[in-house]
């Protein structure tokens, strides 16, 4: 007798109970090519200096960069993507040490390339990190972004790194028409077959605290809530993904990733081009915080929000997790 009064066929738990039921019918699975490392370089020589607020990652100087990158392919992660922090003395109005031919992301990327010519190299193309200021490009005299001087200095910046052997060019920035003019500068200087990953839904998110941390890039003045998107709107995200896909963009991201989820999940089905999404060092932070005071188990919270980000529709996903998540999946 069913006291439910439920026919028995109806009960699913019954495909539950047995592991290779639940491992066989599992509807989304995760491996080590969803992932990218992002890697935060530093100048110098054997420096690997963790990062105060994202406890377990660390600033690189190249050589020990390479011997991350190195973990990575042997986990066959399939790419990573690159952050430079520059000292103070580095930085000016313009961030115009981003877009040097022996700049650190530039020779980072010779040195990788030269190494593990199989791993992808993306790139990260904004000026926050250079800049005095630490606004994501050229200000105008009343201290607003004026954005046709720095989509100027973005394609100097996606040159440099086509130069100097990138795969993917991802500027971060939020410059309305930024994807078009790195594509121009690309294509003008003989880089065509270079991919933009368009930072195209990018949030005005408090999660970014750790970050600006980790790369120096605190504005020192205002906020960027004038360029990044408002955390109360959800169809303007349409309007920005459509943009850069109209400008050539070849990938777009979502970031935040978790606070976002049914902005991932609306643009994976609203378009056709490859989705990423960014677990930011909020989310890592926050989970690390957790695990370290005993409320959390750090693995099981990992791989869950992972997959969580996966199920929602991420073709990959940008964390500082992946290393372990690869050891933690076997």
């Amino acid at each position: 007798m069913n006291p439910r009064n439920l026919p028995s066929r109806h009960e699913p738990r019954r495909l539950r109970r047995h592991p290779a039921l639940r491992r066989m019918l599992r509807e989304h699975h995760l491996t080590a090519a969803d992932f990218l490392l992002p890697i935060f370089l530093v100048e110098g020589e054997g420096i690997r200096a963790e990062i105060s607020s994202m406890p377990g990652v660390f600033r690189h100087s190249i050589d020990s960069a390479l011997r991350l990158c190195a973990e990575a392919v042997a986990r066959e992660i399939p790419g990573v993507l690159l952050f430079g922090v520059i000292e103070a003395h580095g930085k000016d109005d313009t961030g115009s040490a981003s877009w040097a031919a022996e700049g650190l992301v530039q020779r980072a990327i010779r040195a990788i390339r030269a190494r593990y010519p199989q791993l992808l190299i993306i790139a990260d193309a904004c000026f926050c990190e250079y800049t005095a200021h630490g606004h994501c490009g050229v200000l105008d005299a009343g201290g607003d972004r004026d954005d046709y001087a720095t989509l100027e200095n973005l394609q100097r910046q996606a040159i440099s790194y086509a130069e100097a052997g990138v795969d993917v060019v991802a500027p971060s920035g939020m410059v309305d028409g930024m994807v078009m003019a790195i594509r121009e500068a690309l294509d003008a200087t003989q880089h065509p077959q270079i991919s933009i990953l368009s930072y195209a839904v990018k949030y005005a998110s408090a999660f970014y605290g750790p970050f600006r941390d980790a790369a120096d890039s605190a504005p020192q003045f205002g906020d960027r809530k004038g360029y990044q998107m408002d955390p109360a709107n959800r169809r303007e995200a349409f309007r920005e993904m459509a943009l850069d896909i109209q400008e050539g963009g070849d990938m777009v991201m979502v970031k935040p990733a978790m606070p976002y989820l049914d902005i991932l999940r609306d643009i994976r089905e609203r378009g056709d081009l490859p989705v990423l999404a960014y677990q930011v060092s909020g989310e890592y932070s926050m989970l690390q915080a957790a695990a370290r005071a005993g409320w959390l188990d750090l693995r099981s919270s990992v791989l869950e929000s992972l997959l969580g980000i996966k199920r929602a529709g991420a073709d990959a996903i940008i964390t500082y997790y992946a290393l372990d998540a690869v050891d933690w999946l076997g």
